[in-house]
């Protein structure tokens, strides 16, 4: 196992990542990041270098500090090879047993190494799938126009406590820490009406996808998620991000929504695995 630190080295994995999506798309989102700052504070681990087989990506031992905060203890995987990539994920230098983590990504054999190294290392998991949607050219995307009463702005700390309300994986302080974390740091667009108040938002995650799409119900119907949407993308594109989100499987409304912006379902769904270490509580 190989910490990749060298800028040079990580731009060039990038390129290489780039000839790979879209199965690649986590860990692709995660080297832009780092690549640009790396506001998440995360780290790229392969099993070999040049010619590696597997890719992981992790936060750093100075960010992932709290063993129950699966929100910040996320990690990104892809492989060319999966017994390489077993390795990795049953390596005890590679990944914290002892916290509760999450790792994405879009290829099937990612769930099936967790559920052995799960039993192996004895902890719970709970996978999650999605569908993915990728956008092809943002540029596109057929929009209402704005009422002039309201604005476009970015998301600051006072929006978080209503982003934690709202957000379906919200509602904790694990959540919300999360969420001020993506506020401050990534990108962000949202509209604001006649007063200043939040009403419609979207957000870039530490994965590079679209993410956190909401509309307050009383607004619902007036086009503003597809506006900011598009504002958000083309935004991020313009930095050379693929344009891409993750849909729950019953949420049939935002898939509707995708496909009538434009956003083409890719046949891979993107897994999401928590593993939670069986002597611990998540809260």
């Amino acid at each position: 196992m190989l910490i990749l630190s060298c800028p040079s080295k990580l731009q060039l994995l990038e390129g290489i990542l780039r000839k790979c999506l879209p199965q690649t798309l986590s860990v692709h989102g995660a080297v832009m990041h780092i690549n640009r700052g790396n506001p998440a504070g995360h780290e790229v681990l392969v099993d070999s270098w040049p010619k590696f087989k597997a890719v992981l990506t992790r936060p750093c031992r100075e960010v992932a500090t709290d063993d129950s905060d699966f929100y910040t203890n996320m990690y990104a995987a892809f492989y060319h090879d999966r017994d390489a990539y077993r390795t990795i994920l049953q390596d005890t230098d590679a990944v914290n047993w002892a916290q509760a983590f999450r790792i994405h990504g879009h290829q099937d054999g990612i769930y099936e190494v967790s559920q052995d190294a799960a039993a192996a290392k004895q902890v719970q998991i709970s996978p999650s799938s999605y569908f993915t949607y990728l956008h092809p050219d943002p540029n596109k995307i057929h929009t209402r126009q704005l009422d002039p009463s309201l604005k476009f702005s970015t998301l600051n700390s006072s929006h978080v406590d209503l982003l934690n309300e709202t957000w379906a994986y919200g509602g904790c302080e694990h959540s919300r820490g999360y969420l001020a974390t993506l506020v401050h740091s990534f990108p962000s667009s949202c509209i604001l009406d006649s007063n200043g108040r939040l009403i419609s938002w979207s957000l870039l995650d530490p994965f590079g996808a679209l993410a956190h799409g909401y509309t307050l119900p009383e607004h619902r119907g007036r086009g503003y998620l597809s506006i900011i949407n598009k504002v958000l993308a083309m935004h991020v594109h313009a930095s050379g991000y693929p344009i891409y989100g993750n849909v729950a499987l019953d949420n049939v409304r935002m898939q509707n929504l995708n496909e009538h912006w434009g956003y083409q379902k890719l046949g891979a769904l993107c897994h999401i695995i928590l593993h939670t270490p069986k002597s611990s509580a998540v809260s």
